[in-house]
């Protein structure tokens, strides 16, 4: 399997307004990839991070549905924070891209939109290991 390139991007998310309330929809033309799984955290205890890993093959979408939470994206050398805190935007994360969920709000919910199934091969949970990965892909 080719590695496209690693990337993040921050994507809209389309808003129905409506006096009653808004209404936001992810469909197809929103995330760029089949959804597969859907899943999401809530009661992060204060001072908790989630993530601390990158996928080999899942691309992820994530949403801030209520309060907000920082993700911290590693590609290798490069660092950045992203605070996610709009359900009207998500994160729009793909493969071997390394990412950890820290400074959750009180009552903050992040959604995740998956591109597959759950698997364990997926994973890496150790930066030195994703670090030799990429290494080894090339990236």
């Amino acid at each position: 399997m080719k590695i496209k390139k690693k990337k993040t991007e921050v994507l809209d998310i389309p808003i129905i307004h409506d006096p009653r309330g808004n209404l936001a929809v992810i469909e197809k033309e929103v995330v760029p990839f089949e959804t597969k799984r859907v899943y999401y955290l809530f009661d992060v205890p204060s001072g908790s991070s989630r993530g601390g890993h990158a996928h080999k093959e899942l691309s992820q979408f994530l949403i801030a549905l209520s309060g907000s939470f920082d993700v911290i994206i590693k590609t290798g050398i490069k660092t950045e924070k992203v605070t996610l805190n709009n359900p009207s935007r998500g994160l729009l994360i793909t493969p071997c891209v390394w990412r950890e969920l820290e400074n959750f709000s009180s009552g903050a919910v992040c959604l995740v939109v998956a591109s597959d199934v759950y698997k364990e091969e997926d994973y890496i949970y150790d930066f030195d290991e994703y670090l030799l990965y990429l290494s080894e892909k090339g990236l």
